[in-house]
């Protein structure tokens, strides 16, 4: 059995990303090398490797929690939303296709070689790998070519500690329920379990230890009390995007929640920022006329977001605003849409198709196959301070208003900015991680002093923080140990 343990949930969201990222942090201090495996990931949110790939952005935060670069073997098969029923499939950091849901049912087992050769690859190189699952341990319905929770666990050989969350409710019935529908061999990897995001006092509940155990023959590894500095930690999954409605900053930044949003953890250091507001605002509502800030964030879907922001009549709400001289940053698929056109004459995102653009900067842009995955840094053209990031888009994009970029790097100029300055936008993801960058930025949109805040610094404490707070409320060397 090779040194690993892997996490699986009684359902999505409850807690396996944060608990794997902890404890990834709580086991590199105690001296191990600690690598975080997921098999399939779901996410429109992900992070360029240093291998040239691409991964879902909770393996990018674990990776880091252990100290060490990004690598494709880590999560090696991500599965990209572009519609309802389909979705980009990614293996080992590569396109390999599209597949709707059915069709990707049948690609499964063919995915499962990939899986087992990263996972031994990356084993290689560790003396633990944490493993984490994806949704739940009992879609029975989908066991016959899993590749993300049993199916791997018992294709590695890994045992599993399965994660119930209190906090929605009933986690008796969920941990009881999970393990009735395990088969005998199953339920011989699955050594024990841990109730997560507690309230309160957790010797009430002791008994309730004592029935799952009774009922499961599973370990208790331990109660982990609500962890409330998570939301400080990057955001993977797109129900994460909800805006602080409590929270009224000086600044206020508009973001209209597209319909296929993606990477937009770009929004994280706006958010962590005192005075600032970020309104996330969903269908059917209007972009606040107050905002000094409207964001365009990440699409995966450049011209079906396209046409969502127009079904909402955002176009018309943007247009106001920068009428009245707010100012408009468009990231990625953003930066796309505030240009003339948008053109994908080779299917890239579904059948070929034209559209115009809000036409807020004067350029247009081409979606082609070769996807653009790199690392990058240079300087903000405006203040030339430092910034540094990354780009992850199909597109070439040209006009006269690229003439004034808005980054100067390595690689190149990038974006574009109005002659006026209010309009603005890029290909590169994760500027706003950037400290100095941030704090111009946002002096430009609203003149004022403000604290500094060290937000990559922040992530850290955080992982510390939750490293912490796991050494003590669970058994880190019973899970380890067997």
């Amino acid at each position: 059995m090779i040194p690993a343990l892997m996490f699986q949930g009684t359902g999505s969201d409850v807690g396996k990303s944060v608990l794997t990222a902890g404890l990834c942090r709580a086991y590199t201090r105690r001296g191990l090398t600690v690598r975080p495996f997921k098999p399939q990931n779901m996410s429109n949110n992900a992070a360029v490797t240093s291998d040239g790939g691409e991964i879902g952005r909770a393996q990018a935060l674990q990776a880091r929690a252990c100290g060490v670069a990004l690598h494709t073997d880590m999560n090696p098969v991500l599965l990209k939303p572009q519609s309802e029923t389909g979705a980009q499939v990614i293996v080992q950091g590569k396109i390999v296709g599209n597949a709707k849901a059915r069709e990707y049912q049948a690609m499964k087992p063919g995915l499962m070689g990939a899986v087992m050769e990263s996972f031994h690859r990356l084993s290689a190189a560790a003396d633990l790998v944490l493993v984490e699952g994806a949704g739940s341990a009992a879609e029975v319905n989908l066991r016959a070519a899993d590749i993300a929770n049993m199916g791997f666990a018992e294709a590695a050989n890994v045992p599993v500690a399965l994660i119930g969350d209190i906090d929605r409710g009933g986690v008796i019935a969920q941990l009881v329920g999970t393990w009735d529908l395990l088969s005998e061999a199953e339920r011989a990897l699955t050594r024990g379990f841990i109730v997560n995001k507690f309230r309160g006092d957790a010797t009430l509940f002791d008994s309730g230890l004592t029935v799952i155990h009774d009922r499961t023959d599973m370990k208790s590894y331990g109660v982990v009390p609500w962890f409330a500095d998570a939301g400080r930690l990057p955001r993977e999954d797109a129900f994460d995007v909800g805006g602080d409605e409590s929270r009224v900053g000086d600044i206020k930044i508009a973001v209209p929640v597209l319909s296929r949003i993606a990477n937009f953890d770009d929004l994280d250091p706006l958010r962590a920022e005192p005075d600032v507001s970020v309104v996330m605002v969903p269908a059917g509502d209007a972009l606040p006329g107050d905002a000094d800030l409207v964001v365009l964030p990440g699409s995966k879907a450049t011209l079906v977001d396209l046409a969502f922001i127009r079904s909402q009549g955002w176009d018309i709400d943007i247009a106001a605003h920068v009428r009245r001289g707010g100012a408009v940053l468009g990231i990625c698929g953003g930066y796309q849409m505030l240009g003339k056109t948008v053109s994908d004459p080779e299917g890239i995102e579904g059948p070929p198709a034209e559209a115009p653009g809000l036409g807020l900067l004067d350029i247009s842009t081409t979606l082609i196959a070769a996807k653009t995955l790199v690392e990058v840094s240079g300087r903000e053209g405006l203040s030339d301070l430092p910034v540094a990031g990354y780009e992850m888009h199909v597109g070439v994009t040209t006009g006269p208003d690229t003439a004034r970029p808005m980054l100067n790097l390595a690689t190149g100029m990038d974006g574009a900015i109005t002659a006026d300055g209010r309009v603005s936008g890029c290909y590169v993801h994760g500027l706003f991680s950037s400290d100095a960058f941030r704090a111009a930025y946002l002096q430009r949109i609203r003149p004022g002093s403000r604290a500094a805040l060290a937000y990559e610094a922040g992530i850290d404490a955080t992982l510390d923080a939750l490293a912490d707070h796991l050494e003590a409320h669970l058994d880190l060397a019973a899970m380890i140990d067997g």
